[in-house]
C-alpha cells in the first residue's frame, strides 16, 4: 500500500530541499520538517490504519536517506543508546522521523551543537537533554544553558530519583545556571534530598550555606603544611575534610544519609562519597563488609598492609606529624573505601524504601554517620 497522492508529493518536495530534521507527531498525525527556510508540515491523510500508514511514511523517509526503506533498526537500541552510533551517520538518522533514532545521536560521542540543536528540536525529552549535557562539547556550547534550563524546568515533574540526581549534577556544570537558580535548587533539596546528592557530586568544594571549618583545622593544618606542599595527597584530603568546604560536604553527607527516601538516593550518596576520595590510593577495591573495611583501614595505620606507590610513606608521614588527629585519620580512611558494594548485601534481600529501608540499612550507615561524626567534632 502507498502513500496517498497528496503525502507523497508534499513528502517528495521537502525531501528534494536541504532537511535538517524530520519529526512525526502520530496524535495529531502531522509530519514536521526542519530545514535552512524555517519549519514546515504536512498534515497526512491516512488511507489505512493509522500505525501502518506511519510505517510507510517512515519507509518513504528512509528509502530516501539512507537508500532502504528498512528504517532504522529500533533492534538495536541498546547498542546506539550506548554511543555507538557512527559519527558519518548521525545527520541521516535525524531525518528518519524516528524516535529511537534521535535517541541514537543524543548518545553518540561525536555528537556537535548544530547536531544537538537539530536533535532537540526532533525531540525534547528530559532523558535526551540528560544525554546530551554528559558531552562536554554540548554542555559549552550554546545548547548547553537551553538544555540545562529545561531540565530545571521539568524537575519538579521528575517522579525518579535517579534521573531528579542526574539532572542536578548535570545542570550545576560550569555556568549552565546562574547562582539564583542553583540557590533555588539547593533550597528544594531541603524537601528533596535527592536534588542535595547531585550537589555533592557536581559541587563538592562549592557547596551553598558553607558551615565553619572544624576547630581542630586551623592547628592541623599549619603541622601539615609542608606535607601538602610535598604532594602528600592524605594530609590534603585531611585538611580538605576538617575546612569550610569539607565541613559543609560532610554535612551535607550525613543530612542525606540520616534519611533517604529510596534505594537509588543511597547509592548515588555513596558514588559521591568514593568520588570525594578517589585519588587516595589505597591499593585495595571496594569491600562489601564493613567490618572488613575497618580491619584495611587498620592494617594501613598500622602499616601492616602493602600499598602502592609511595602511600605508606605518604601515610605514615601524616600520621607522625598529627598523631592526636588519629580517629580522624582513620575515618577519612574509611570513607574513602566506601561505594555502592558496601550496601549489596542489604539491598541484594530487599527492595524496601522509606522508614522500613532506613531500618535495615543501619548495620552500614550507623558506623558511616559515627566516622562522618569523627570528622566534625
Amino acid at each position: 500500500m502507498e502513500l496517498t497522492p497528496e503525502d507523497a508529493l508534499r513528502i517528495n518536495v521537502l525531501l528534494a530541499g536541504s532537511l535538517k530534521a524530520v519529526r512525526i507527531d502520530e496524535s495529531s498525525m502531522t509530519l514536521y520538517a526542519l530545514s535552512d527556510k524555517g519549519e514546515a508540515q504536512v498534515r497526512l491523510n491516512p488511507n489505512c490504519r493509522d500505525e501502518v500508514y506511519l510505517r510507510r511514511v517512515r519507509e518513504t523517509l528512509s528509502s530516501h536517506v539512507l537508500g532502504s526503506p528498512g528504517g532504522y533498526p529500533v533492534y538495536l537500541k541498546r547498542w546506539t543508546r550506548m554511543g555507538q552510533a557512527r559519527d558519518e551517520t548521525l545527520e541521516s538518522l535525524l531525518l528518519l522521523g524516528e524516535p529511537e533514532a534521535v535517541v541514537a545521536v543524543v548518545n553518540a560521542s561525536g555528537i556537535t551543537n548544530e547536531l544537538a540543536s537539530r536533535a532537540w528540536w526532533a525531540s525534547q525529552t528530559p532523558e535526551n537533554a540528560r544525554c546530551m549535557l554528559q558531552q562536554e562539547l554540548v554542555a559549552d556550547g550554546k545548547m548547553g544553558p537551553v538544555l540545562a534550563d529545561f531540565l530545571v524546568e521539568f524537575l519538579p515533574f521528575e517522579e525518579e530519583a535517579c534521573n531528579q540526581i542526574r539532572s542536578v549534577r548535570l545542570v550545576l556544570q560550569g555556568d549552565l545556571i546562574d547562582s539564583d537558580v542553583k540557590m533555588q535548587l539547593w533550597e528544594r533539596g531541603k524537601n528533596r534530598n535527592a536534588y542535595h546528592v547531585g550537589f555533592l557530586q557536581a559541587l563538592p568544594d562549592q557547596l551553598p550555606e558553607q558551615r565553619d571549618a572544624n576547630p581542630a583545622w586551623e592547628e592541623i593544618q599549619g603541622r601539615l603544611e609542608k606535607l601538602i606542599e610535598a604532594g602528600n595527597p592524605f594530609a590534603r584530603q585531611l585538611c580538605r575534610l576538617l575546612g569550610s568546604a569539607g565541613q559543609t560536604w560532610l554535612a551535607g553527607a550525613r543530612t542525606v544519609l540520616n534519611k533517604p527516601a529510596n534505594q537509588d538516593v543511597v547509592v548515588e550518596l555513596l558514588h559521591a562519597i568514593a568520588d570525594y576520595s578517589a585519588f587516595l590510593q589505597t591499593g585495595n577495591e571496594r569491600r562489601t563488609d564493613i567490618d572488613a573495611i575497618f580491619s584495611v583501614v587498620d592494617e594501613l595505620i598500622d602499616g601492616r598492609l602493602q600499598a602502592p606507590g609511595d602511600t605508606e610513606h605518604w601515610l605514615e608521614s601524616m600520621i607522625n606529624a598529627v598523631p592526636d588527629a588519629l580517629p580522624k585519620t582513620r575515618a577519612m580512611l574509611f570513607l574513602s573505601m566506601l561505594d555502592e558494594p558496601v550496601i549489596d548485601p542489604v539491598f541484594s534481600k530487599t527492595d524496601a524504601i522509606g522508614t522500613v529501608m532506613r531500618k535495615k540499612m543501619q548495620p552500614v550507615s550507623e558506623p558511616i554517620q559515627e566516622q562522618i561524626e569523627s570528622l566534625m567534632t
